[in-house]
């Protein structure tokens, strides 16, 4: 995989409106993955879609993240799970001009 930060988007299509997940546990589960860096969770407008958008400091890191957590937390709320990985390395400069708070720290 490449080597790099990565942004991780995923999002779960479930039966469940985002504020009856009980949330604060599960975030508990998140911060145990090395490399993962920040959350922000995401929930659809008129829809019951949730999901994330995450910064890791390696694709292999995201990927266990993917294996570990997202994929089976999928089979647990029998919700079908879109996930994509994007390269912050080949945005930087783009995204520093537009004041990301990802790039920031830099």
């Amino acid at each position: 995989m490449a080597s790099g930060h990565v942004f991780l988007y995923a999002e779960y299509q479930v039966s469940i409106p985002f504020s009856q997940i009980d949330w604060a546990p599960i975030n508990v589960e998140m911060k145990k993955f090395p490399g993962l860096v920040s959350k922000t969770w995401l929930s659809g407008i008129n829809t019951h879609s949730v999901g994330g958008f995450y910064e890791f400091e390696s694709a292999d890191s995201a990927q266990q993240y993917i294996d570990g957590l997202l994929v089976p937390f999928a089979g647990q709320v029998k919700g079908n799970l879109s996930v994509r990985l994007f390269s912050a390395d080949a945005t930087r400069e783009a995204s520093i001009g537009m004041n990301s708070p990802f790039f920031a720290r830099d």
